[in-house]
């Protein structure tokens, strides 16, 4: 009989550390790496270690959006915001970019901290209002979604200093070459690269809407 209570009780003791487990298992926090250089390499690192004052972010900018606003990098202060870049005129990936881009706004048309930014490319064409009619024709919503054009030398210095597009295809670009990439980039709320995907690919939309839904729980 004792036997019997022994195993009983080392059953009940299993199953009581598998629940234990399970239940930490649950509650684990999923951390999103940081994103340094045009490799793309991920880096975890708790925003506690000295190291962390070493991580990449955006710098200032400041560019005019659909509406004819001043956009600037404070707009996005305290924000979670998504980046790329494209052209009106794009004949073909832009489009796709594009549309795919409005899950992610459907996604969080309700959440006022949850912002996107697209760049355009072909500055000295994309004007303010070829900007709203593109914007119109993808629903864009004012305040949750800007178009920007401006300088080109400023767009293209910060999409390819900051945000590392087409440096990814392994060959350095200067100033006169055409900016190109099908890069989406998930920005935190210091101005960390903290995700990666391919705008033309809709599965990489739905894993960048689980990432925003992740990057939210952070301070």
């Amino acid at each position: 009989m004792q036997l019997y209570r022994n195993i009983a009780c080392s059953c009940l003791l299993l199953i009581a550390v598998a629940c234990g487990n399970h239940q930490n298992a649950n509650t684990i926090t999923r951390h999103l790496p940081f994103y340094n250089d045009a490799s793309f390499t991920p880096v975890w690192i708790d925003t506690a270690s000295a190291n962390y004052r070493n991580i990449h972010t955006i710098p200032d900018f400041s560019f005019i959006n659909q509406n004819g606003q001043i956009i600037t990098n404070h707009t996005f202060d305290g924000k979670i915001y998504v980046a790329d870049f494209f052209f009106t005129s794009c004949p073909g990936i832009c489009k796709k970019l594009t549309s795919n881009l409005s899950l992610v706004q459907k996604a969080f048309a309700n959440d006022g901290q949850i912002l996107l930014l697209s760049h355009s490319v072909t500055p000295d064409n994309d004007s303010v209002p070829k900007l709203k009619q593109y914007a119109k024709q993808f629903d864009v919503i004012d305040g949750k979604w800007h178009l920007v054009t401006g300088e080109r030398k400023a767009i293209y210095d910060i999409a390819r200093q900051a945000y590392f597009a087409d440096e990814d295809l392994g060959e350095k670009k200067n100033e006169n070459d055409f900016l190109h990439t099908e890069n989406v980039l998930l920005i935190d709320k210091h101005k960390c690269i903290r995700g990666v995907y391919k705008g033309t690919l809709e599965v990489d939309m739905q894993h960048l809407i689980e990432d925003i839904n992740t990057l939210k729980q952070e301070p």
